[in-house]
């Protein structure tokens, strides 16, 4: 994009939807207006039947236009967040973006959007992210996509991000890219952010924060069980790869965690299980495999013991 022509956006929202990501994005926009001095950029907000949406904290925004209203954009960000996203996406909205992409507009995703547009069939072949808990999941449901975990991705028409404040650098790669880096700094500095993170940043904190340790031996020995989720590596295979005995391992782990080995890497995986109840239609059984249970019986005799109800409890009632 060159000169200063009006950019259009229209953002496309999900109900229980998450504010943050979309109040990021729409606040860099007005503040680009704001300091330009004149209209860079121009949205509306949509909904699938033109009502004011409702987001995951209980705010509604509106007005709203309809899908079948809605003007040509520029650009479509989808927004959509929640604990869920069994149902996101109706049949209305996919035939909707996909209209949208057939016409060469600009699509892109914040919060949990990548579902969406990944079951409209519109990030084949693209590059894309979303937030760290909910990447094993998208994962699952879409192998064949390239689902990163870096802040943002941008791909030629698509651009995804990973939602919270990740939102914020996407829209200022997009102001930078369209009115260069000295305007898209003015408007970190008016919101207050202190730095603009690029597409490689990490998403999560550093694992030393993390743990609020900084001991290199537990780093690793945490980054293994990490990493190894489905096949789970045995405590001597741990041991062994950070050049400890079990003994001293056992020992490093209860005195900076407060938990043996054995019993802090059975809570990781039955975190990421909870994910996966919650973010995909993976049975109990394929989900249990999928974090390192040989069973479904010993799955959810785990998954009681650590979470007080069964996996398939978890997944009707939908809890957090």
């Amino acid at each position: 994009m060159t000169g200063r022509e009006t950019f259009s956006l229209g953002f496309l929202l999900i109900p229980d939807f998450a504010l943050l990501p979309f109040a990021s994005a729409a606040d860099a926009l007005r503040m680009a207006n704001w300091l330009a001095g004149e209209t860079l950029y121009q949205w509306e907000f949509i909904s699938e039947d033109g009502a004011p949406v409702p987001a995951s904290c209980g705010v509604a925004v509106g007005p709203t236009v309809g899908l079948g209203a809605a003007p040509r954009y520029d650009m479509v960000i989808v927004a959509a967040g929640g604990r869920g996203v069994a149902g996101v996406g109706s049949r209305a909205v996919l035939q909707w973006l996909r209209a949208r992409a057939r016409g060469k507009c600009l699509l892109g995703a914040i919060g949990l959007g990548s579902f969406v547009l990944a079951r409209a069939g519109l990030l084949d072949g693209y590059r894309c992210t979303l937030h760290w808990q909910s990447l094993p999941g998208f994962r699952e449901e879409f192998p064949h996509i390239h689902a990163t975990g870096e802040v943002y991705e941008i791909d030629r028409d698509r651009c995804t991000c990973a939602g919270g404040t990740a939102t914020l650098d996407l829209m200022l790669a997009l102001i930078a890219e369209h009115h260069g880096p000295d305007l898209a700094t003015r408007v970190a500095e008016d919101l207050i952010h202190e730095r603009i993170r690029t597409s490689r940043d990490d998403q999560r904190m550093p694992l030393r924060l993390r743990l609020n340790t900084a001991h290199p031996k537990l780093l690793e020995a945490v980054s293994l069980m990490e990493g190894n989720l489905e096949e789970p590596l045995s405590c001597t295979e741990l041991a062994e790869r950070v050049r400890l005995s079990v003994r001293q391992l056992e020992k490093l782990f209860r005195a900076h965690l407060k938990h043996p080995p054995r019993e802090y890497y059975i809570r990781l995986r039955l975190v990421r299980a909870r994910k996966l109840l919650k973010q995909t239609s993976m049975s109990v059984l394929e989900v249990g495999l999928a974090t390192g249970f040989a069973s479904a019986s010993h799955f959810s005799k785990s998954y009681r013991e650590h979470f007080k109800h069964s996996p398939r409890l978890e997944r009707a009632s939908g809890a957090e």
